[in-house]
Formats: structure tokens, sequence, C-alpha cells
């Protein structure tokens, strides 16, 4: 269990502190004299081995103490425990130098971690020692090849002749910031190599740190005890959320709360623990779920956050934990009854199934279960066909697979042209009389309104299989683009609107909208959940990440992309 919070400003202060503390240890290195006057000379008045080791030991515990700063404001274990370690140290290069001021800094911060041990808590993850050590083995060999060849390259430049011995005594000196025993004739050459040996000293340092104080990054996996417990939640309670069938993604973890009545599907990325949707179950367990999931959140310093969850469930997880809710865009849900082809308003929606039809497409809507193993195969080609090389995405409201034996009761809509699949709608449970789109792609060779075709089809042939509400795609921020196209939209609004129409040269965000409004849809805010304003932009690359529109080492943005975050789709016609 997670103690109980008693001074919650603490880990900012310390981290703020570090950052102070380090940033002064790094100009004491590389700016011995500032700040001096009399006080020079007695530090000019030590043994030169002791000022040289004091600078570059300096330069190491400033540089290490700015990188613990972030972690020890995540209530880091880890990095409490190597500020107090690094913290003594500083003090006594400090008084090496004859800053006594410093010193008092120093060893003032210590006493005071010292007494707050209890706020610091946040667990590592514990891979990350055994990397941490492999890097430092690594590349403490690294450092001895490369520095006997630096002090080696140039033997003209030595003086005497020292053996292998003593090279490479004066290499592991030196990565220390420690003057070894070759000496060099010219003292230019002899700086350079103190300075190449301590860079390769620092970097060590520095890789193993970071390594050491990653956060965890635990393999999202959804067990099959996990998806049998979820499975029993949504038969019960799965009407709620159209997004509710998307927490059976197998690259999900799960957390229920004590009664098992609610859960939570989830992942983490880049440090941000990000669910998605409204929590699954009983909504009188809600509480008890997200409580767990906070819980769970604090143990590591994981930043909690939502995205794309409903009215209700924003409510429940900003009274609950405390969080703040930012509406980021609308769901477009169609009621079937209520839709119809007739009517001016349908009229272009209209020409574009007659004329698509009039081209030779034929549609099937079935339900997966129906589907033989010879035509999931088929599907799956197709589908793959067409996607090419473009990254798989998803995460909030995309499954990720499709003919696994337990979706059975997923639709999937097929067009038809010569005997050929031309495009693909796939749909997931919505409750017992609801489906949400999951997946909707199209050979580009197609022709236009094929895809306002396969959405037609399926609303005619909802109410056969018991449909009354069908989930369209999801629109960003289109409450935004509907006000600030209307008379007497402000400047503000009207500026918001126009980067958003310039965004939409990357991510169809206009046209999104535009294609879904075709149907007359009931629009449903959608929200992203957080604990603060300057989390946001953490969370939102975390989103980004795990929709997979920006991959590890190669950002990437999807010009086509028609759930925003996270329904893969082929263009929008």
């Amino acid at each position: 269990m997670v103690k109980k919070i008693s001074h919650p400003w603490v880990p900012a202060v310390a981290g703020y502190a570090a950052l102070m503390v380090g940033l002064l240890d790094i100009v004491k290195a590389v700016a011995p004299r500032l700040g001096r006057s009399g006080m020079a000379a007695w530090s000019d008045a030590l043994p030169g081995i002791a000022t040289t080791v004091a600078r570059a030991t300096s330069l190491v515990v400033g540089i290490l103490l700015i990188m613990l700063a972030h972690a020890l404001r995540r209530r880091k274990v880890r990095a409490w425990q190597a500020v107090v370690a690094l913290l003594p140290v500083s003090a006594v290069m400090a008084l090496v130098h004859l800053r006594p001021v410093t010193a008092a800094i120093s060893l003032l911060f210590l006493v005071a971690l010292l007494l707050n041990r209890s706020e610091f808590y946040a667990l590592s993850d514990p891979r990350s020692r055994w990397r941490a050590l492999w890097n430092l083995l690594a590349f403490g060999a690294l450092d001895l090849v490369l520095g006997y060849v630096i002090v080696s390259v140039r033997p003209r430049a030595i003086a005497g002749d020292p053996g292998v011995v003593e090279r490479l005594q004066h290499v592991v000196l030196g990565l220390v910031g420690i003057e070894g025993p070759v000496t060099f004739v010219s003292p230019r050459v002899g700086d350079l190599v103190y300075l190449s040996l301590l860079a390769l000293g620092t970097l060590t340092a520095v890789t193993t740190a970071y390594l050491a104080l990653r956060p965890e990054r635990p393999v999202a996996e959804l067990t099959d005890q996990d998806e049998s417990r979820l499975r029993e939640l949504l038969d019960r309670h799965g009407a709620r959320d159209s997004l509710g069938y998307f927490a059976l993604r197998r690259d999900k973890s799960v957390i229920f709360s004590p009664s098992g009545k609610a859960a939570i599907a989830y992942r983490v990325v880049s440090g941000v623990m990000l669910a998605s949707g409204d929590p699954i179950g009983d909504r009188e367990a809600w509480p008890a779920a997200i409580k767990v999931f906070m819980t769970e959140a604090r143990r590591h310093a994981w930043v909690p956050a939502v995205i794309g969850c409903g009215e209700t469930g924003g409510e429940v997880w900003t009274r609950e934990a405390g969080l703040s809710a930012l509406e980021i865009g609308d769901e477009a849900v169609v009621e079937v009854a209520d839709f119809t082809l007739e009517g001016r308003a349908m009229r272009n929606v209209r020409q574009m199934v007659n004329r698509t039809e009039r081209a030779g497409y034929t549609c099937l809507v079935r339900r997966v279960g129906e589907l033989t193993e010879d035509e999931k195969e088929r599907i799956r080609a197709a589908s793959a066909s067409w996607r090419g090389a473009e990254t798989e995405r998803g995460f909030s409201m995309a499954l990720g697979r499709f003919g696994d034996p337990g979706d059975g009761r997923c639709v999937v809509v097929t067009a038809h042209k010569d005997g050929q699949i031309r495009a693909v709608l796939h749909f997931v449970p919505w409750g017992p009389r609801g489906i949400s789109l999951d997946l909707m792609r199209r050979d580009r060779d197609a022709d236009p309104g094929l895809n306002e075709l396969l959405i037609v089809k399926t609303l005619q042939a909802a109410p056969a299989m018991g449909v009354s509400q069908v989930s369209l795609n999801f629109a960003m921020f289109r409450a935004a683009l509907a006000r600030g196209e209307r008379l007497g939209a402000g400047p503000v609004l009207r500026a918001w609107r126009g980067l958003l129409l310039f965004l939409s040269h990357w991510f169809q965000i206009e046209s999104l909208y535009r294609f879904n409004a075709k149907f007359r849809p009931v629009w449903e805010p959608r929200f992203v959940v957080y604990p603060n304003a300057r989390d946001l932009p953490r969370i939102g690359v975390s989103a980004l990440q795990a929709e997979a529109f920006i991959t590890l080492g190669r950002p990437r943005l999807r010009r086509r992309s028609a759930r925003l975050l996270g329904k893969e789709a082929a263009p929008l016609t």
C-alpha cells in the first residue's frame, strides 16, 4: 500500500532544489573563479590533483543531479537514494572550492530529504537495474579501449616510455577526472587527453543513471482470465459505452475493482498510464476501480490519463480522482430508427449511393460468426494489401484483430465488384443492440462513394440484426469546427477553426467531420481526463504513440487518418 502523503509539495521542491544544486556544481566546475575574490588564493594553494578531481567530480555530480531532478518530482525511490548519495559529495567538492554557502545548501537539502523519506515511494522498472549494469560494463569496456587509443595515438607527445599497465592506469584515473602517471610533452595534448577521458567517463555515468531511473514499461497483455472476466462484465453492462468492447484488445492491461464488478483497461506509454473510454461494469463500482487505478499510477509515478471517455465517465473520473476534463471531440452515433435516405438533407448521400450501385458494387452485411474460415482469410488478405506498409494503428477505438473465435458477434460489411472484395467495414458489439465502427478500409482504386454505400447498407440491414444504434467515426474538435463557421463567431473561435483547417492537411479533421455529418448523427462528446494542464503535452504525445501515429524513433503524421484517436480507415471520399 502507498503511504499517506503528508507533504505533497515536498517532491516538487526537492526536484527544483536538486536542479539548483546541480547547476551550482556545474558552474563550480566550468567557472571555478566565478564569485570568488580573496578566497581564490586559498583554493589555488591546494594540490593540483585535488582541484582537478574536485572540478571533474563537481561536473559529473551536477549533471547527475539535474538528471535526477525530474525523477525526484515524480517521487522515485531510486532518485531519492541517488541524490542522498550525491549531496555529501557535492558538499565536499563545494568546500574544496571554498564555497561554504553552496556546501551548506547541499547539506540542508540532504537533511530535508532524510526527514521526508516517506514522500518518495514510487517504484522504478526492476529490469532497468540490469540494463544499467550491462550499460556500465559495456561502456566501461569501450571506455578502456577508446581511452587507451586516445593516450597512445600520439607516441611522440608522451614523455618517456610508459608501459601498457601505466597507460591503462592513466585511462582509468582519467575517466573519473584524475591525472594519471603518463605525462605529455605538450600541455595542450595533455589537456586534450584529460578532457577526452573525462567526457567518456561522464557519458558512461550519465547513460547508466538514465537507464537506472527509466520509468517502468510493463508489457501490456490481456490474459485469458482477464478477458473472460471482461466479457462477463460487457455481457451485463456493455450497453453503457460504445468503446467498451475495445477493452478486449490483447495489448492492453486491465485493473479490476476489489469486488470485480468494474474494470479499467489501460496501457503505459512513456510514463503515462493511459486508459480509454469509460470504466467497464457496474457504475456503482466505478469509483473503487478508479481508486485502484490511481493507486497503481502513484506507486510507479505514472501520469494517470483517460482518452475518449464519455460525459458520465468524465464526471466520475473528475469527482473520484480529482482530475480535470477537456472535450476533445464528438462521436457520431446514428439512431437506426431515424435514418432515411429521403429528403433534401440526404440528397448528396443518396446520389453517391445510387451512382456506386450503378457502377456494379454489391454489399454483404454479416456477423463474423457466419463467415467461413476461407472468407475470413480473404477479407484479412484484402485488408492487409490495402494497408500496405502503413503502420497498424489504434488503441482507444480499434480492436486490432479480425475473425477471432471470441468475436463472433462482430459485424463485417464487404463491398464486391467483379468477384473481388473492394472494401471492408468492421463493427464491434455495443451492448445487445448496438455496434461501433472498428475498421474502415477500401481499395484505393475503388470508385468514390464506396464508404457511403457501405455505411448506408449497414444502417439498412441493422434492424434485421437487432441493432438500433450505430457508432461511426470520432470527429476531433467537431464543436469548434461547427461553431467557428457560424454567423457571429468571434475572432478567437475563428482563429481556432483556421488552425484546425490547417492541421487537416495532415489529420483529416474537417473532412472526417463533414463525412460523419452526412448521416445526420447524434453527436456524443468525448473527453480527455488529466491531472494538470502541464501534463497535457506529455499525455498528447503518449496518446499519439499508443495510436501509432508516432512510432519509436520515427514520428509519422498520418495524412489519411479517419479516427485521430484510434480507428484505422481508408481515405474518405
